[in-house]
């Protein structure tokens, strides 16, 4: 059963891909700016210990065209993790964002947090997050900046809440390492995310796919068994609700950019959405389109 699963797995991978080097490709305007430079329009923001959209100590921000995550106005982090929200969900998509590590990590936070950051797909929403929650439960498409001695990975992937398959069997770790390089410094790093639903998700960089991994679900407690939903600050009826959906798949979700103490930047967050309308008849039909919503469909000399 579980090779039959597999085969099956791969026969649709390659089909698809077959599909998509066939079609036309996506135009630029086909991509969705989920960050317009100006504002933080279309974003909701959560800290832990804060209200909705209490942007706490101007955390985030817009400058200079890009969304940044500072600490210029705490004194001490405080355990203040934060993450702002797109307020919009989506299940199949590439996500293209573009982020640099900048300054000093705030006083306070853990060492592990140093040029550490993280952007959450699959998420839950900002709203039903509870007051303390620290994370949501998500996929984090970790970011991991150089520290000039040896290699540190970036683009891999930690499972708050949730948990993947790869090569076909359950992968129980938290964090997952991608292959790739080291970036040192506080140069630009552009990550695309290939998101297809609750079946397969990759990390590329610079074209080269660093992590893959398939059937994402809700599972594996929150990161550990000494580190619950109720460490993590959850309530006991969002941990009830959680739990109660262990081991269902993980489909589709929001986006969100983690603030986790060290100051980072944003230039570029953008989404180039895979579902929609598949019939030719219609006028948004897309060719690249991998899951079909024909309710979507618009036709001509329709009211």
């Amino acid at each position: 059963m579980l090779f039959r699963r597999i085969l099956l797995s791969a026969i649709w991978l390659l089909s698809l891909l077959s599909y998509a080097q066939a079609q036309p490709k996506p135009r630029p305007q086909d991509w969705e700016p989920l960050f317009n430079g100006k504002d933080l329009s279309g974003w909701d923001i959560k800290i832990a210990g804060h209200p909705l959209n209490d942007n706490y100590l101007n955390t985030f921000r817009v400058e200079d065209g890009m969304l940044r995550i500072a600490y210029d106005q705490y004194k001490s982090f405080d355990g203040k993790f934060g993450h702002i929200y797109y307020n919009k969900p989506y299940s199949h998509y590439i996500l293209r964002f573009t982020y640099r590590f900048v300054g000093n990590q705030i006083p306070g936070g853990a060492a592990w947090n140093v040029r550490n950051s993280g952007v959450m797909v699959h998420s839950q929403s900002a709203k039903s997050l509870s007051l303390k929650q620290d994370f949501p439960v998500s996929l984090e498409i970790q970011m991991l900046g150089g520290l000039g001695k040896g290699p540190r990975h970036t683009a891999n992937l930690c499972t708050p809440g949730t948990q993947v398959y790869m090569n076909g069997k359950l992968n129980p770790a938290h964090c997952i390492d991608s292959d790739s390089k080291t970036y040192d410094g506080d140069g630009w790093v552009t990550i695309d995310a290939v998101v297809l639903g609750d079946s397969i998700v990759h990390h590329i960089i610079e074209g080269d796919t660093v992590l893959t991994y398939n059937r994402p679900e809700v599972g594996g407690g929150f990161v550990s068994k000494d580190y619950t939903f109720i460490s993590a600050g959850v309530d006991e009826a969002g941990a009830r609700y959680w739990m109660e959906r262990q081991n269902t798949p993980l489909g589709s979700g929001y986006i969100a950019l983690q603030a986790e103490s060290h100051p980072i930047d944003f230039r570029r967050v953008e989404l180039l959405n895979l579902k929609g309308c598949t019939d030719p008849k219609a006028l948004n039909y897309k060719s690249y389109f991998v899951k079909s919503d024909n309710s979507q469909c618009r036709y001509a000399n329709r009211r």
